[in-house]
């Protein structure tokens, strides 16, 4: 399945949800599910890209969110989450990377490894986790974020 994302339906069965060349590892939705958020990380780029979910769970008009490649430090995009508000977090170059819902980089926690993964938890959701090769830090955000289940 490399390059390509896949989505279960209820028949026990795989299909193809896209097909796009270039490497996902971190996927995202948005709070309204009306976006998908995709890392690429295929041929040395750092970005992640913003696809629309169509009323019948097709994805269309892929479009670049963020470029991360300016950045020199050490590390890509790879484990992603979307708090309550739309703001994008995702690993990146020097640590976490944080864009608002229109892919405008707001800033990066800098860390002291590079993180791999990241999860929202804390009874208010407002714990961002973060794990790395040697560590599991966490940060106290301000805005929470989106816990995966049906929404209430």
């Amino acid at each position: 399945m490399t390059g390509k994302e896949w989505s279960p339906c209820w028949a026990q069965t795989l299909s193809p949800w896209i097909r796009r060349e270039g490497l996902s590892n971190g996927l995202a939705f948005s709070p309204d599910e009306k976006y998908l958020y995709l890392t690429d990380t295929s041929g040395g780029k750092k970005s992640i890209m913003r696809f629309e979910v169509q009323p019948d769970d097709t994805i269309s008009n892929g479009q670049l969110f963020i470029e991360m490649n300016a950045d020199k430090a050490p590390g890509g995009p790879d484990g992603m989450k979307v708090d309550q508000k739309g703001n994008v977090y995702c690993t990146g170059p020097g640590g976490l990377w944080i864009m608002s819902p229109d892919g405008t980089h707001l800033g990066t926690i800098l860390t002291s490894e590079l993180p791999a993964n990241l999860s929202f938890g804390g009874t208010d959701g407002k714990m961002l986790f973060l794990s790395a090769r040697t560590g599991l830090y966490q940060i106290h955000l301000k805005i929470p974020g989106i816990f995966p289940g049906p929404k209430s």
